[in-house]
């Protein structure tokens, strides 16, 4: 008798213990999914963060516009960003030929505050001379592409933003560019 309550008391035991590993398991299973659910909403959230989509949830943008006289750079201001449209720049390109190459170009200048722009116009020929002699270095090669932008656009950044230190420039936005 002794020994049946023994056999019995062994296979109790193995009985336990098979459910513990099932439901460890299902506990493991569930964990996963739960985890991968708040992932998804987590990813789903940010996409629609940067997309765009919770822009009139979040902050609702009021634009108000400012223009100085006709034949001065112009200031647009809205609830995100201050836009200053720098005076039209003609260099002539270090083409290493006789023959002349020009670069006329339009730029508006993304400020990080309205009052920054005052600080701007007080610097301008500053800028100006800033982004005329790295311009006139620049050789037709260096203008091709999608690539050659880009690079142009972050050194004008770096540019504008030391000549103009006490105020910060967020952007560089090309609004027309011509190579003759």
């Amino acid at each position: 008798m002794a020994d049946e309550e023994l056999e019995e008391s062994d296979r109790g035991d193995g009985e336990d213990e098979g459910e513990d590993e099932e439901s460890s398991g299902s506990k493991k299973k569930l964990i996963l999914i739960i985890g991968l659910v708040i992932l998804l909403i987590v990813g789903a959230a940010g996409a629609a963060f940067f997309t765009g989509l919770l822009d009139p949830l979040i902050k609702p943008s009021e634009e108000t516009e400012t223009k100085k006289d006709e034949g001065g750079p112009t200031t647009i201001t809205s609830a995100e960003a201050t836009f200053f449209d720098l005076p039209e720049l003609l260099v002539n390109l270090n083409a290493g030929t006789r023959k002349s190459t020009f670069l006329k170009i339009r730029v508006s200048l993304e400020l990080e505050k309205p009052g920054d722009v005052e600080t701007v116009r007080q610097l301008m020929p500053r800028v100006i001379d800033n982004f005329q002699v790295y311009l006139r270095e620049l050789r037709i090669d260096d203008l091709k592409g999608s690539a050659g932008m880009y690079r142009l656009r972050e050194e004008l950044l770096t540019r504008v933003n030391a000549a103009a230190f006490p105020a910060r420039v967020n952007s560089v936005l090309f609004k027309e560019m011509l190579v003759q």
